[in-house]
């Protein structure tokens, strides 16, 4: 038992060495110039204009959660309506409740105001 412990533990060990060994070969094999134009950010070629911190509108994050929540409601849903049938009446019940909870999350966001771009 202690043998097949210490395979793995030789493999182990020689996987962070190489992956050290790697690393430290990367870093003396690199020959670098910094200078103050190649430090500076850029983004696809463009120089940066004004700050690198910008403020976005929380809908915009509650457009990306629902259409989470959605698309996880079409990964359940369409798998579940190919398997009905061998299925039963309890999976269709079960499968109702599970739409009522994402009708209830929709008609919330509704009631807030989310879903109206303006």
């Amino acid at each position: 038992m202690g043998q097949s412990y210490g395979v793995v533990g030789a493999i182990l060990v020689l996987g962070l060495g190489g992956l050290l060994g790697a690393f430290a070969l990367n870093k003396a094999l690199t020959i670098t110039y910094p200078t103050a134009d190649k430090l500076k950010t850029y983004e696809s070629g463009v120089d940066p204009v004004g700050e690198g911190w910008a403020q976005v509108h929380i809908r915009y994050y509650l457009f990306a959660y629902l259409y989470v929540i959605f698309a996880v409601d079409a990964v359940y849903l369409f798998p579940w309506a190919t398997v009905f049938a061998s299925v039963g009446v309890a999976s269709l019940i079960e499968m109702f409740i599970f739409l009522a909870f994402v009708a209830v999350g929709l008609l919330y966001a509704w009631r807030k105001g989310i879903l109206s771009w303006t």
